[in-house]
């Protein structure tokens, strides 16, 4: 569905290295796109991969590739020169068990911070979350909107049980936004490269290798992409990369919410670990537990406005994610002052829905039922805010 997605959105150039779980991408932009009237390499590596996106990109085509976390480390460098040079493309990242090779066929939600933190200077980048094959669809399209939009990378962060779960789906209930297309500049002038008038704009986008040549450098440039020591106009366009996503941010922002007027505590989660988490809302309310549920598809920019209106007057916020240390949790709890933030956390498996019960339950000091089901499966680990660093601890 990311591949379908990718070819609705109007990607004409795949470039991709087999790597578990991302393969069946790689295959399937393999078979189909030059059916499409596309191009699919088959690249020596996740280097050359995404080297070979952003080149095609700079020539004015759509582009895709697809990896997981170790493939992910080897592209970060190109990551940041798209990030730096203002090249849109869209990278597909499934996530698996890490570190380093880590557990090749084992799911995990470890890669957010890896992910968005990867850059140097800690510029965002938009990041997308399915958790199932609709989304997986529709955040494709929508990531493909955006690159081309804000001229810049953007993640498609899913996880090996999203990418890997067989499901039907209503092909005719999908969401199909309109397509974005790049916005071009004057072709019978002389092209700079990143002309904008107020900082948060997005400059015009011309085609490298044509008949008017397009200068693009991941150094620190100035309008006409020439390398230039740090100058007020070197400064502005520094700030010009984040600004623009800052500026957009609202309009970025996609969540599902099913909020409760009565409730007085929160689960927030993405990814697979939404689909146990919206399940275990259910069996809450089944109960008589007064509990509301936020469902989060853009991870960055981080969804403000929904997740203030979304804990207006809620107590006690709880984070499902299958990770170790809360790192999306970490991520909110800046904005959540004042609530008693808690992360549901687990590693090896899946965060079940009855985990996240009784985690709720045991928090709030109640009993929960003993007849959940899958009540003998281990417990996922309840996890207070980490404290504060300091310096030599």
């Amino acid at each position: 569905m990311v591949a379908e997605g990718a070819l609705a959105a109007g990607c004409h150039f795949f470039a991709g290295y087999p790597i578990t779980p991302a393969s069946e991408i790689y295959e399937v932009m393999m078979r189909e796109l030059p059916g499409w009237g596309g191009l699919a390499l088959s690249a020596p590596d996740e280097i050359s991969s995404l080297c070979y996106c952003v080149g095609a990109s700079l020539r004015g085509l759509k582009a895709m590739t697809a990896t997981s976390g170790p493939g992910w480390a080897l592209m970060i460098e190109t990551v940041q020169y798209a990030l730096m040079s203002e090249t849109p493309v869209v990278i597909a990242l499934v996530q698996r068990l890490g570190p380093s090779t880590g557990g090749a066929t084992q799911g995990a939600q470890g890669d957010i911070f890896l992910a968005e933190f990867c850059t140097s200077g800690g510029y965002t980048v938009p990041v997308f979350a399915p958790s199932n094959a609709a989304e997986c669809y529709e955040l494709t399209r929508q990531a493909f909107n955006w690159s081309e939009r804000l001229r810049t990378p953007v993640v498609m962060l899913s996880d090996k049980e999203v990418g890997m779960t067989t499901e039907t789906i209503d092909e005719a209930a999908l969401a199909k936004p309109a397509n974005v297309e790049r916005t071009w500049g004057d072709a019978s002038a002389p092209v700079a490269a990143y002309v904008i008038e107020r900082v948060e704009d997005v400059p015009c986008f011309g085609p490298a290798g044509g008949e008017v040549k397009v200068t693009v450098t991941g150094s620190a440039h100035d309008r006409q992409g020439r390398l230039r020591k740090p100058s007020p106009e070197v400064v502005e366009l520094l700030a010009h990369l984040q600004r623009k996503i800052e500026a957009h941010a609202a309009d970025l922002a996609m969540v599902r919410s099913d909020l409760d007027p009565e409730a007085s505590c929160l689960l927030v989660s993405y990814g697979i670990t939404a689909r146990a988490a919206r399940q275990a809302v259910g069996m809450l309310r089944k109960e008589g537990f007064p509990i509301s549920f936020l469902q989060i598809q853009t991870l960055f920019p981080v969804p403000t406005e929904a997740l203030h209106h979304a804990a207006a007057g809620i107590r006690t916020v709880f984070v499902a994610e299958e990770n170790l240390t809360g790192q999306y949790r970490a991520v909110l709890a800046p904005l959540l002052n004042g609530r008693r933030l808690l992360g549901i956390n687990k590693i090896g498996g899946m965060i079940s829905p009855s985990e996240i019960v009784r985690a709720i339950c045991r928090a709030g000091g109640t009993i929960p039922r003993c007849d959940w089901p899958g009540e003998h499966a281990s417990d996922a680990e309840v996890r207070e805010p980490p404290r504060p660093w300091k310096a030599g601890v």
